[in-house]
C-alpha cells in the first residue's frame, strides 16, 4: 500500500488535525487513547519499531473546540473507530466526549460527561456514555440535538458501554456488575433505556468491556481479572491466556485473525497469537483497539 504527503488538513476552518493520508484502510491498523491524543498505527510496522502515526487528532489543537472547553480533552480514555471507518468516538476523564469524522477530523458532534469512561453509537443518532467515579451513571445524548443528555440511569463506576446490535440490546459495565438494557420508547422524545438483567462480576473494579467478533463471548477487565462472558448462557470464564492479569486497562480481539492487543496504561503494548509488542517512547496509551 502506498502512503501519501504528510499534510495538515483544515476542513472548512472548523478542524484542525495533523493526518498522513492512506489510499486504503488496513486490517492491521491499531486505534491508541491517551493523554491528549487519539492516533492509530500501523500494527506491523510499529511492532517492527517503526512507530509512524498515519492519523491523529488531539483536542488540545481542533479548531472547532472552544478554547475554554479543551480542558475538558485532557486525559482521553476511550478510541472506538465505527461507521465502517468513516466516523471515531473519543472520551476524556475530563468530561469531553466527542465523534469524529475520520477523513477531515471535524467533530460532528460534542457533549459533557462527568468523567466520562467509554461511548458508543445507539439506534437513531444517539450516543450512550459510560459516566465513572463521581458521575456513576450510563446516559444518553441526541446526536441531533442539545449537548444535554437526554436520559440519564445510575450504574456505580460505569466504565463500559458496548451496543449489541444482532440482540437489540445496550451491554454496560460497572464497578461489580454486568448489565444489559432494552430501548424503550426509542423513537419518542423521551427514550429510556429499561435494565433488562445483571450479572455480578468474578471479580470488583469492571474496566474495559469489548464483543469477540463472530462469537457469543463478551471480553472484559477487572481489577485482577480478564474474562469472557458468554451473553447466550450469561456465564462468565476466565480469559485462557489473560485470565490471571491484573490492571489490564483494554483488551481487543482482531476480527479476523484472533489477534489480541492488551494495554495497560504503559509505554508497552502487548500482543498475543501471536506474541509481540509495541514500545513508546513518547507515549503511555490508555487504551487500544483494532481498527475494524
Amino acid at each position: 500500500m502506498a502512503v501519501s504527503r504528510n499534510s495538515w488538513v483544515a476542513s472548512g476552518c472548523l478542524a484542525l488535525f495533523w493526518v498522513i493520508c492512506a489510499d486504503s484502510v488496513r486490517a492491521d491498523e491499531l486505534i491508541f487513547a491517551g493523554g491528549d491524543e487519539v492516533f492509530i498505527l500501523d500494527a506491523g510496522e510499529a511492532e517492527a519499531g517503526r512507530v509512524n502515526r498515519l492519523w491523529r487528532w488531539s483536542g488540545q489543537e481542533a479548531a472547532d473546540i472552544p478554547e475554554d472547553v479543551r480542558k475538558q480533552f485532557h486525559h482521553l480514555d476511550e478510541c472506538k473507530v465505527v461507521d465502517g471507518g468513516r466516523r471515531v468516538l473519543v472520551c476524556a476523564s475530563n468530561g469531553g466526549c466527542a465523534v469524529l469524522e475520520r477523513a477531515t477530523g471535524k467533530v460532528l458532534w460534542r457533549a459533557t460527561s462527568r468523567n466520562a469512561h467509554s461511548l458508543d453509537l445507539l439506534p437513531g443518532d444517539r450516543v450512550v456514555v459510560a459516566s465513572s467515579l463521581s458521575g456513576d451513571h450510563v446516559e444518553v445524548f441526541d446526536m441531533r440535538g442539545a449537548e444535554a443528555a437526554i436520559f440519564r440511569i445510575p450504574l456505580r463506576s460505569a466504565h463500559g458501554v458496548l451496543w449489541d446490535d444482532g440482540r437489540q440490546c445496550l451491554w454496560a459495565l460497572g464497578f461489580d456488575e454486568l448489565r444489559r438494557y432494552r430501548l424503550d420508547n426509542w423513537s419518542s422524545d423521551r427514550p429510556s433505556l429499561e435494565p433488562d438483567q445483571s450479572w455480578r462480576l468474578p471479580d470488583d473494579d469492571g474496566h474495559d468491556l469489548r464483543a469477540v467478533p463472530g462469537s457469543a463471548d463478551l471480553l472484559l477487565t477487572t481489577g485482577s481479572t480478564v474474562q469472557l462472558f458468554d451473553r447466550d448462557r450469561g456465564v462468565f470464564r476466565a480469559h485462557p491466556e489473560l485470565g490471571g492479569e491484573v490492571q489490564v486497562k483494554s483488551a481487543d480481539v482482531h476480527p479476523v485473525s484472533g489477534r489480541i492487543v492488551v494495554g495497560r496504561w504503559s509505554s508497552r503494548v502487548q500482543l498475543l497469537g501471536p506474541g509481540g509488542e509495541i514500545r513508546f517512547m513518547d507515549a503511555k496509551p490508555y487504551k487500544v483497539r483494532w481498527v475494524d
